[in-house]
C-alpha cells in the first residue's frame, strides 16, 4: 500500500484549504484511514481519523468543528477539508492507514504517506 499526500500550501488565517491522500492497490476499503500532523520543533499529532466502512469518524479537539475527514472509494482517496484555519494549524499533515481498530494512536497505523506542508499565516 502507497499513500501519496497532497493539498498542502500558504494559506491566511480564517482560510480554507483541502488535502488529498491517494491511495494505491485494491484494499483501500479494508483500511482505517488518518491524519496526522507535525507542528514546525513538535512532536506528530493526531487529527483526524475514519473507519473503514466510513461509518465513522474521530477528530482531536483543537481540529473539532473546523476540519471534516472524508474519503471516496472510487477514487481510493482520503481527504481533510480544513476550515477557519489557524496560524497553529501550520505543520507537515500526514495521511496513514491503519489495519486495527485503535484510533489515533500513530505507532497502530501501519503505512504512511510522505507529508504535505500546511502554512497558515496570521
Amino acid at each position: 500500500v502507497q499513500l501519496q499526500a497532497f493539498g498542502g500550501g500558504l494559506v491566511q488565517a480564517g482560510g480554507s484549504l483541502r488535502l488529498s491522500c491517494a491511495v494505491s492497490g485494491r484494499t483501500f476499503s479494508t483500511y482505517g484511514m488518518g491524519w496526522f500532523r507535525q507542528p514546525p520543533g513538535k512532536e506528530r499529532e493526531f487529527v483526524a481519523d475514519i473507519t473503514s466502512s466510513g461509518s465513522s469518524t474521530y477528530y482531536a479537539d483543537s481540529v473539532k468543528g473546523r476540519f471534516t475527514i472524508s474519503r471516496d472509494y472510487d477514487k481510493n482517496t482520503l481527504y481533510l477539508q480544513m476550515t477557519s484555519l489557524k496560524p497553529e494549524d501550520t505543520a507537515v499533515y500526514f495521511c496513514a492507514a491503519r489495519r486495527t481498530r485503535v484510533v489515533g494512536r500513530s505507532s497502530m497505523y501501519d503505512y504512511w504517506g510522505q507529508g504535505t506542508l500546511v502554512t497558515v499565516s496570521s
